[in-house]
């Protein structure tokens, strides 16, 4: 019984080994496709002609669809940042920091984390849905067959548009952040706009502004990677439209993150 018990448990300790071996090799393999489709991205955008008709039409789709969901994002979030803010600053006698405070707070990091969330959520899953029912429906077949560049018009105008884009939502996120951050100051005080702009702004310098713009970009780019990357190779079928469409979400959400921990880190390093 010893000897059987004792090759049974070799067998499952080889058999978790290699099945955690497989895993390893998969996600190598993953990593490697995300490479490869952003560098042929790269590699595609400089080749002419350049779709420029169908990039305006993703960056005004993009924009316009994201815009009433970023206004009130930001509005409350602004205005959250103040009230939560507002008695601790109180209790130290420190009410006059709260504009500079909660403008630093968005344009640094919350205003766009928040906003590149909002967008992987809204944009990368309408990508992924739209390249997806594309794969399922076959028209990027007919389009590779045809002759008309399906990567360069369908991925690197939304990979593009999405990388100009969503830094210009994070710019007016930030704007109504600090405007809902003014009506949170004002529910029992009285502040004029002029006034607290001034103070938020003053509080603000250039080496504030430049890492928030940078990885913006970044965000809006990895957001475009994810949703056309999980659109563009779905599998046949009506159900891996949903299934794109939520992996793009989910893989765009983290990448988000990816690059801030990125960002931040290499932001410290050089400022």
């Amino acid at each position: 019984m010893r000897p059987n018990l004792a090759q049974n448990i070799k067998k499952t300790v080889v058999l978790k080994s290699s099945v955690s071996m497989n895993q390893f090799q998969t996600l190598l393999i993953n990593v490697a496709d995300w490479w490869l489709f952003l560098l042929r991205f790269f590699k595609e955008l400089f080749h002419l002609p350049f779709e420029f008709n169908e990039f305006v039409r993703q960056g005004y789709k993009i924009g316009n669809k994201s815009l009433g969901l970023v206004t009130i994002t930001g509005f409350i979030m602004g205005l959250v940042l103040t009230i939560q803010s507002k008695p601790t600053l109180a209790d130290f006698g420190a009410e006059s920091w709260l504009p500079g405070m909660v403008a630093i707070s968005i344009v640094r990091e919350i205003g766009p984390v928040i906003t590149a969330l909002i967008c992987a959520g809204k944009v990368g899953s309408g990508i992924g849905a739209e390249l997806g029912s594309m794969r399922v429906t076959e028209q990027i077949d007919a389009m590779e067959v045809s002759g008309t560049h399906p990567f360069r018009f369908l991925v690197v105008t939304r990979m593009l548009a999405t990388s100009i884009i969503v830094p210009i939502l994070v710019f007016y996120s930030d704007f109504v952040g600090i405007l809902g951050s003014y009506v949170g100051a004002n529910i029992d005080g009285d502040v004029t706009l002029q006034l607290f702009l001034m103070q938020a702004t003053s509080s603000l310098e250039f080496s504030d502004l430049i890492p928030a713009t940078i990885k913006s970009v970044f965000f809006g780019l990895v957001i475009g990677l994810a949703g056309c990357y999980k659109g563009y190779n779905a599998n046949k079928g009506t159900e891996s439209v949903g299934v794109a469409a939520n992996e793009a979400v989910v893989a765009a959400s983290l990448l988000v993150f990816l690059v801030d921990l990125i960002a931040v880190q290499f932001t410290n390093i050089i400022l």
